[in-house]
């Protein structure tokens, strides 16, 4: 493998880990000695990567390092293109917005045989069902998901009734016609699934909710049976 390929793939493996991992394991999945894995985490560091660790203790990759992405198949190519169409033709304006500067962004940094392939995907977004109206507080949702703050909404369920909820949000669900907010429901003490059409006023706090948002994620997938992706 080139050393260039090499130096991409021990990044991608030590984004996949959130702890501490040894360089035997390392060195092992990547089929390499283990004088030229820490050959390659000295290259990377010289470069910035934020890898910390030592021979004997174990690596880490601090968040917030991207290596510019010059090393994209033509298939991770098409996949990003599809899945940025699919929000722009989706998604609210806002997110549409930013999936538009993503590709920008992608593209600035992209040999020119991969950016002729991102401008000229040929794997379109298929019309869809109408969306539902009503989703103007799409942006103050995905902001309290992020900060982890609680919302109050005022809430119309199918059979018509209404009522009034104090909501800790932390998943939004894209379907064709609908978005779904997942809450923790304080006045049902349990997890329910809000459609954001259906909700009739919503208004931010700055009261953050106790339980961590990942915690939630993952108890919610037990419950409902999702596995973990």
């Amino acid at each position: 493998m080139a050393r260039a390929g090499r130096l991409l793939d021990l990044m991608q493996l030590l984004r996949r880990h959130r702890r501490p991992v040894s360089g035997h394991a390392l060195a092992a999945e990547l089929g390499v000695s283990l004088r030229t894995l820490y050959r390659d985490i000295a290259t990377l560091q010289g470069q910035g990567a934020g890898i910390e660790g030592e021979p004997g203790v174990g690596y880490i990759l601090r968040p917030g390092f991207l290596l510019p992405p010059l090393m994209f198949t033509e298939e991770e190519v098409e996949a990003l293109v599809l899945g940025s169409r699919w929000v722009v033709d989706r998604g609210d304006g806002r997110l549409a917005e930013a999936a538009r500067n993503a590709l920008s962004k992608i593209a600035a940094v992209l040999p020119p045989d991969r950016r002729e392939g991102l401008d000229g995907a040929a794997l379109l977004v298929g019309p869809g069902e109408p969306m539902a109206a009503g989703d103007t507080e799409l942006a103050a949702i995905r902001h309290a998901i992020r900060a982890e703050r609680k919302l109050e909404i005022a809430y119309r369920d199918r059979d018509g009734s209404e009522s009034r909820r104090t909501v800790w949000p932390f998943a939004l669900g894209f379907f064709d016609r609908v978005r779904v907010m997942v809450a923790w429901c304080e006045l049902r003490q349990a997890f329910r699934h809000f459609r954001t059409d259906r909700i009739l006023a919503l208004t931010a706090t700055d009261t953050r909710y106790p339980r961590r948002r990942p915690a939630m994620l993952a108890a919610w997938r037990e419950e409902e049976g999702i596995p973990r992706p």
